[in-house]
């Protein structure tokens, strides 16, 4: 069972909870096994870059339609977050909205007397400002490293609120010093939601599916129905209504283990929504199990065989043909955790041969404990060992470091700003920001086109590496990867 507790406003952080890890250097395989006895993490004696668990929590509020997001810090903590309002612009569309509204950020732009005095005052004026000029449905409060240092009580600013304004007005607690594994910042705001949002279930929906998500195309629609169900996304355009009544869904699946870990298993243990006992859908083997779980727990197994054998048999051929060209080409992965396991499912089905990757955090178990939603588990299973697997934070000079001695194919990456480094170096790189793009069975095919298109067309990236200067010393590009990491070379 999860360690969960809704009574508590904040939640437990990941290396606590689940014993995650952010440094390792090793082969997949070894790091699956050692998963299992206790994994140990390790530190770095030096760190160029991290992300915050802020931006996360973020992420999960601002693109929800009718709801405002107050940032309790300096502005300087909210300055990134105008990027969500990007995000949900350009990605509406895929998800059917005609006319996306303007998205409603706010700092309560702490300064250096408020350090000194205490900003509740200041977040209580915001909260009032921010109903009065938005009339959201609820407000969120994302607590930053300042809020937390000083001490100020949030909590109690956001409950009073609440009672005064009759709209739920909702703490996160994701200050960026809180946990070094920054997905936390996922966690602390799907805690925060269910304490306050999500309602026991009025009766069980059996035409309604949960997917906890990013912001995709929406792939799900298809595939549900035939079961007679539809997608109810969290939260990326979601509605605080359709948070609310979560708790009806018949199940829950989700895109990335990594981001819907926590609230899969609170829908489960706390609101009886069954999670699908499997992890997403990357590959053929992984497809199967997908499609044969979410059949079994809606009770509908031959409705999922029938979908399996169509879809086998429309996209299988188109599948073989693919893996011809590409057989033998070396790729790299860089991405956030699960999903990064999925692209390496993906790679492998299609034929190529996964080189290595630097995946940004390590979580041995998710809160459900299932062994079958262990994405890297079932990868190395199914397509063998993956060498040179580098669980990095998003160090940007140990992936350099590992493409300049490796040297793939293409370099496959999830977060902008990372398939810049492989362009440098001359390596066609691919971009993909569709967590759902590789899904499924259709999914391998439109992946596979990419790829060879990315891989076909390298003369701009070949051109780039004559010209571009690396501000890594030759120095650091000759020492092993892992220099750095507690028990390395470097300390």
């Amino acid at each position: 069972m999860a360690n969960i507790n809704l009574t508590l406003p904040e939640v437990q952080i990941r290396e606590i909870r689940i014993n995650s890890i952010t440094g390792y250097h090793g082969d997949a395989k070894e790091l699956v096994e050692a998963g299992k006895s206790g994994l140990k993490d390790k530190d770095r004696s030096f760190s160029q870059c991290m992300g915050c668990a802020t931006s996360k929590a973020a992420c999960m509020t601002i693109l929800i339609q009718d709801a405002a997001v107050i940032s309790h810090g300096p502005v300087g903590c909210s300055s990134c977050l105008h990027e969500f309002a990007f995000t949900y612009r350009v990605n509406s569309p895929l998800r059917g909205i005609e006319k996306p509204t303007p998205r409603r950020i706010f700092s309560t732009n702490l300064q250096e007397k408020d350090t000194v005095y205490g900003g509740n005052i200041k977040l209580a004026a915001a909260i009032r400002d921010v109903y009065n000029r938005t009339k959201a449905n609820a407000i969120f409060v994302l607590t930053t490293c300042a809020a937390g240092i000083i001490g100020d009580d949030v909590e109690s600013v956001c409950n009073e609120a609440e009672e005064e304004l009759g709209i739920p007005v909702v703490a996160i607690f994701c200050e960026g010093f809180r946990s070094k594994v920054w997905t936390t910042g996922f966690d602390a705001a799907y805690h925060s939601i269910a304490r306050k949002l999500i309602k026991k279930p009025r009766r069980r929906r059996q035409d309604m599916i949960n997917v906890i998500n990013f912001w995709g195309s929406d792939v799900f629609a298809d595939w549900f129905e035939p079961f007679g169900a539809k997608p109810n996304y969290i939260t990326p355009y979601s509605t605080v209504d359709g948070l609310k009544y979560s708790s009806e869904a018949a199940a829950t699946v989700q895109a990335c283990q990594t981001l819907g870990s926590y609230l899969g298993a609170v829908l489960e243990q706390e609101f009886g929504v069954p999670e699908v006992p499997a992890a997403p859908p990357y590959g053929i083997a992984q497809t199967d199990r997908w499609f044969k779980a979410l059949g079994k727990v809606l009770g509908k197994e031959d409705i999922a065989e029938k979908i399996i054998e169509e879809k086998k048999k429309e996209y299988l051929p188109k599948i073989e043909a693919l893996r011809e060209k590409l057989r033998g080409k070396r790729a790299y992965v860089t991405a956030g955790a699960a999903h990064g396991h999925g692209l390496l499912m993906v790679l492998k089905e299609l034929g190529l041969e996964t080189t290595g990757a630097a995946i940004f955090h390590h979580d041995p178990i998710y809160d459900n404990k299932r062994e079958e939603n262990d994405q890297l588990a079932m990868g190395v299973n199914d397509y063998g060992n993956v060498p040179n697997f580098n669980v990095c934070n998003r160090q940007e000079f140990e992936l350099v470091n590992a493409l300049n001695r490796i040297r793939p194919d293409v370099l496959l990456a999830r977060h902008g700003g990372m398939t810049l480094w492989g362009a440098k170096l001359g390596i066609p790189s691919l971009l993909v920001g569709d967590e759902h793009f590789s899904m499924g069975y259709e999914g391998l095919v439109n992946y596979g086109e990419r790829l060879l298109e990315v891989i076909e067309n390298d003369e701009f990236v070949k051109n780039l590496e004559k010209h571009a200067i690396n501000p890594y010393t030759e120095w650091w590009l000759k020492q092993p990867t892992y220099y750095f990491l507690k028990g390395g070379t470097g300390i």
